[in-house]
């Protein structure tokens, strides 16, 4: 807000909101360097006010977003440590201790994972506390695969060893993951951390993965693999996750809560752009009309990520026009001693396409954003 004062008359007030800002940038009235300057300058008063009522109590502090720091390094490393080893790290020798065995371990584990994090969340450790109840969601598959060979429900002619649950596609694990995702989404609910959506994410990609094995299986193909209907599948799986990241961005960024006002969305977008863009870089074609399609797709991924504030769009678009540039550059110097010429060329010039992207984010990013829902301006610092 900024006042003005004229003698002989009353102060005037004028509300000014960060997409007034953007618009006159657009319009060439300022830059977007004295854009940021002006912004800093007149939220200084409200952050002030903020950081007062925080030290009153007057409200609940929000939980900080994680930083890079010798410290966060060491718990995520530790975290990563301790998850790899309940799941990736999983060997044959656990199979000693048997179903029952296995699911009291892993279920002491889980209580103990839970009752550090609230411990670690009610101290305002806000990064461990997430980093524990996501190790204590990874516990999940294995449990109820404990539960289900405890009582004889395994489906027979599937893998036998829980250790396989991360390398083997089979159409077996569904009901793990169905159970996975149900118990990441009462969890997230209950703690409110970020990071726990990481599981849900990697959780929806094998899911997309042994929903294509369970239809193929359905069909009777019970050898051999489809890979482009899985590619296909993946396709969908990776859309419909991008759909979801973009609904949960947009209640996030109008949340009025402290707690729900976080990037729950990153790790949704991360995954489900990355499923999309290699199930469609995947995709074969001698036409050349369908390959100029592909790199105006990703031209549009490269905006799309520009307008709503996700690099991730802005560096698989990249890549994927990198790779029709390629794809031109040898059809057209093919078997030419001038081949390596344009290939140096062709990376030097997207090195430059870099530095100037780098130099002007901030300014495209202003100007594509009126083009997407309010909701999704990038409001996050």
């Amino acid at each position: 807000m900024n006042t003005t004062e004229t003698p002989g008359e009353p102060p005037m007030k004028v509300e000014v909101t960060r997409q007034d800002l953007h618009k006159a940038v657009q319009s060439g009235i300022i830059s977007t360097t004295q854009a940021q300057h002006l912004w800093a300058r007149w939220i200084a008063p409200s952050v002030a006010a903020a950081a007062l009522a925080k030290a009153r109590g007057d409200y609940p502090a929000a939980p900080s977003a994680p930083a890079f720091s010798f410290t966060n390094t060491l718990y995520y490393f530790g975290g990563m440590v301790a998850i790899g080893a309940m799941t990736l790290f999983m060997t044959l020798g656990w199979d000693a201790f048997g179903a029952w065995g296995l699911l009291a371990i892993s279920g002491a584990y889980l209580v103990a994972c839970l009752l550090v994090a609230d411990n670690l969340k009610n101290r305002k450790l806000f990064t461990p506390a997430g980093i524990l109840a996501t190790l204590a969601v990874c516990l999940v598959p294995l449990i109820v695969w404990c539960v289900q060979q405890g009582l004889g429900l395994w489906p027979p002619g599937g893998p036998e060893n829980y250790s396989a649950y991360h390398t083997h596609i089979n159409w077996r694990w569904i009901t793990l993951e169905l159970a996975t995702l149900a118990a990441a989404m009462v969890m997230l609910w209950r703690y409110r951390l970020p990071f726990m959506v990481m599981p849900l994410a990697v959780t929806i990609w094998y899911l997309n993965m042994d929903v294509a094995n369970a239809i193929m299986y359905g069909n009777g193909q019970t050898g051999g693999w489809d890979w482009q209907f899985m590619r296909d599948v993946s396709m969908v799986f990776g859309l419909a996750t991008i759909a979801i990241a973009m609904w949960v961005d947009a209640r996030c960024r109008r949340a009025t809560g402290l707690a729900w006002r976080q990037d729950y969305a990153y790790w949704l977008y991360l995954f489900g752009a990355i499923m999309f863009w290699c199930g469609l870089s995947l995709r074969e074609s001698s036409s050349e009309l369908n390959k100029f399609f592909y790199a105006l797709l990703n031209v549009f991924l490269v905006f799309f990520g520009a307008a709503i504030g996700r690099r991730v769009f802005t560096v698989l678009g990249g890549m994927g026009v990198a790779i029709y540039l390629g794809y031109l550059a040898h059809r057209v110097f093919r078997d030419s001693l001038m081949f390596p010429f344009a290939l140096t060329l062709l990376g030097l010039g997207v090195v430059a396409l870099g530095i100037w992207w780098q130099r002007h984010e901030a300014g495209i990013h202003a100007r594509l954003s009126v083009l997407v829902p309010r909701g999704l301006h990038n409001l996050y610092p």
